[in-house]
């Protein structure tokens, strides 16, 4: 009997211990945001980047350093390397023409190796009028790749920018989406595999690849076995999507999930809140950066194609008591769109203050002079009456919504609100410019990023251009043009400096979007995870997931 007794007891402690290895072996992580597509080339949405980090590396990324490095590739392209050269290009111009080499080991999960015929093909679904990528410019500018070998090509650029060697390039596999977008370019970002397919291993060549995914509830990935790179600590992720940021910390206490994601998880308040309460159960970390929480408006409503009533709509708002109140002065107001953390960020750019006189003023010179029941009419008779979006279930933007509705009807103005799940509001409305007043959201760029995909007059998405493009206001400005177009080619920094502070001047005259504050993210995670390091930009934690270890 003991001697039974002890053998049940031994087999029990065998069982508990594999059952502790094997929750060790898996990472759950909370977003707020389920992707509305995991092509790459196709809408710009951070819940997207955050999983392909895992499953893939582009050509070249900035690091939690904020220097540019070789992720894919295997040496950084520069003239004194030799593997940048400027060239002469027929119209008389100069060009660049850059090589890359793909890391020898780079194969995809079907054991495929990644080659330089991937980098064609990616090149041809980019550039085609009717895929509409979301950034059609950066591959209308290859004008041709010359295939060196296997691992090996030359891009060859219609231009030489300062920043030539940031090829942030997302390769896609040729061998499996192909016959996919031969069969029909104008519907492949419909009909893409890495949709219809999304758990096909040929679609992978990152530390991890995608097993399951279940469309506004999660994704599942397993350790991918051709990764060529240091072995990750987690057999299996699952990435757990929770619109609702209150529902987030919820299932966070209750064991249902293991960390949240900085990039797409609580408010800054709620994680101040949390930290007062559970901080000795969790570390957490703020981390400023290059993240702009703004209002885009869309000029092509008569009302805010008006710069007066944009000016009066910045004036009506204290955005400084916004940060105080909200977010305990945490997220800064921001004065342009770019960030003082930039070294291109000009202190010298006019700020608008809180000066609701200075607002009724301006509304009153646009015609909106008749007051009904507290809200703007004009002399036919139209309400002053705007529509305001974001993306829903997120606590933080709910709460500066409600703020700006009390705020702006303090002068006359009448707010809309309507929200929905953000890939909705991402995929849908944002991407194809439903919106007709504002909508609330956040860019993120890399240091020192210029803005032509959403500020030059080229990039507005329409049904002609496919939807291609992110310059979802709509603004049109020549000088803009013509900025973006001298800065990317200035290779002199100093004379450079002076070109990015025109553009911020300029973009705060025009007021093609209302700025809000700089968003800092909170990484809820828990004291056995160790090796996440927060970027502060648009590269996300996981382009390092490998790193990430469990001391537990």
């Amino acid at each position: 009997m003991v001697t039974r007794l002890v053998g049940l007891l031994c087999a029990l402690v065998l069982v508990l211990a594999g059952l502790g290895s094997a929750l060790a072996a898996e990472l759950r992580i909370g977003i707020t945001q389920f992707p509305s597509t995991l092509n790459p080339l196709i809408d710009s949405m951070l819940a997207k980047s955050y999983v392909l980090a895992m499953t893939r590396r582009p050509l070249t990324a900035y690091d939690q350093d904020w220097r540019l490095i070789c992720m894919l590739c295997t040496e950084l392209p520069t003239i004194e390397n030799g593997l940048a050269v400027p060239e002469a290009l027929a119209d008389g111009k100069q060009g660049i023409a850059v090589t890359y080499q793909i890391h020898p080991g780079a194969r995809w999960g079907d054991g495929k190796p990644v080659t330089s015929a991937d980098v064609v093909f990616t090149w041809e679904v980019g550039r085609h009028p009717k895929t509409g990528v979301s950034d059609f410019e950066a591959f209308r500018r290859i004008l041709s790749i010359e295939v060196i070998d296997d691992k090996t090509f030359t891009l060859h650029l219609d231009r030489i920018t300062f920043d030539f060697a940031a090829t942030g390039l997302e390769i896609l596999p040729a061998h499996i989406e192909r016959p996919i977008f031969e069969a029909d370019p104008a519907t492949y970002r419909n009909r893409t595999a890495f949709d219809t397919d999304p758990a096909n291993p040929g679609l992978a060549f990152g530390p991890y690849k995608v097993v399951e995914m279940v469309s506004g509830s999660h994704i599942v990935l397993a350790r991918n076995d051709t990764w060529w790179g240091a072995k990750p600590a987690f057999d299996k992720i699952t990435v757990r999507v929770i619109e609702n940021t209150a529902a987030l910390e919820a299932n966070l206490l209750s064991g249902a999930i293991d960390m949240i994601a900085g990039e797409l998880g609580v408010t800054i308040d709620q994680a101040l809140a949390f930290e007062k309460r559970h901080g000795g159960r969790y570390d957490i970390t703020y981390k400023p950066g290059l993240i702009y929480e703004h209002l885009d408006l869309n000029l092509d409503n008569p009302i805010l194609a008006d710069k007066r009533v944009r000016k009066a709509l910045i004036l009506a708002l204290d955005r400084e008591a916004l940060s105080q109140r909200l977010f305990a002065g945490r997220q800064p107001v921001a004065d342009s769109s770019v960030s003082p953390l930039d070294w291109v960020h000009d202190p010298e750019t006019p700020t608008y203050g809180f000066d609701p006189e200075a607002a009724r003023a301006l509304l009153d010179d646009a015609g909106w002079t008749r007051i009904e029941n507290g809200i703007r009419h004009n002399a036919a008779g139209e309400r002053l009456t705007l529509e305001l979006m974001t993306t829903a279930g997120n606590r933080s933007r709910e709460l500066v919504e409600q703020v700006l509705q009390s705020m702006w009807r303090e002068v006359g103005i009448e707010t809309r609100i309507r929200n929905e799940p953000a890939r909705v509001f991402f995929g849908e409305t944002v991407a194809k410019r439903k919106f007709t007043g504002a909508a609330m959201f956040a860019w993120l760029s890399s240091p020192e990023s210029v803005p032509r995909t959403t500020l030059r007059s080229d990039q507005v998405p329409s049904a002609e251009n496919a939807w291609s493009g992110q310059n979802y206001t709509g603004f049109r400005n020549p000088e803009m043009d013509d900025l973006i177009d001298r800065i990317e080619v200035e290779l002199d920094r100093a004379k450079r400096k002076v070109l990015w502070a025109r553009l911020q001047r300029l973009y705060v005259e025009e007021l093609p979007v209302i700025p809000l504050y700089w968003r800092a993210n909170a990484y809820v995670l828990p004291k056995w995870l160790s090796g996440l390091r927060p970027t502060g930009h648009q590269g996300t934690t996981t382009l390092w997931i490998e790193e990430w270890r469990d001391s537990r």
